[in-house]
């Protein structure tokens, strides 16, 4: 099977694992896991700006940002970049030590460090060639209200007594406070705190 882009390039996707055979995205539920926290992810990355550019304008000039393009890393401590950027990036990773952090939670502070410390790929360094072989042929990923949506199908819930879990807690149900127990407890009395 194919690996698709959907959204942003870099995470790549096993179309049968993501797609229906009638080409429309899979319900939630039948999308294998780390497949799903992408996708899920991928529905708040991509109208954001590139790290890049925010590094360099802030918040002050963020309209001068370009929208990420691209997403290196993992869901929650992933890299976003514009075109402009990759290069930069892809001489860090593999020039400037940027490999040594795959699968790290400092991923993305390394190389935003870096970057941040004046950190730019050498004029004219390559960065990846892409092959767009349909990109108007992929649907257009869920946005967030329909992935909360699709979370919350048929969920029903549980309901759970806190009191079965706080620190007296025990499996010998006879120690537990009943109705009866609360009727001369003052909840308007001020209690000392440390």
């Amino acid at each position: 099977m194919a690996k698709v882009s959907v959204g942003l390039r870099g995470w790549r996707f096993e179309e049968s694992e993501i797609f229906t055979d009638d080409g429309e995205f899979k319900p939630l539920d039948e999308i294998p896991e780390d497949a799903r926290r992408r996708l899920v992810r991928l529905v708040t990355l991509v109208e954001e700006p590139c790290d890049g550019c925010y590094l360099v304008f802030g918040d002050e000039e963020i309209q001068q940002c370009r929208q990420a393009r691209i997403v290196y890393g993992e869901p929650g401590d992933e890299v976003l970049l514009c075109d402009h950027h990759e290069p930069d990036f892809l001489y860090w990773f593999r020039e400037e030590g940027g490999r040594d952090f795959v699968g790290d939670d400092v991923f993305a502070d390394a190389f935003h460090e870096w970057f941040a410390d004046g950190g730019r790929a050498p004029e004219g360094y390559g960065g990846l060639e892409y092959v767009d072989t349909d990109p108007d042929h992929l649907p257009s990923p869920p946005d967030a209200a329909e992935i909360q949506a699709r979370l919350v199908e048929g969920f029903e819930g549980e309901r759970i007594n806190l009191r079965d879990y706080g620190p007296d807690a025990d499996d010998d149900d006879s120690d537990l406070i009943d109705d009866d127990d609360l009727d001369g407890l003052d909840l308007d009395t001020d209690y000392p705190t440390k």
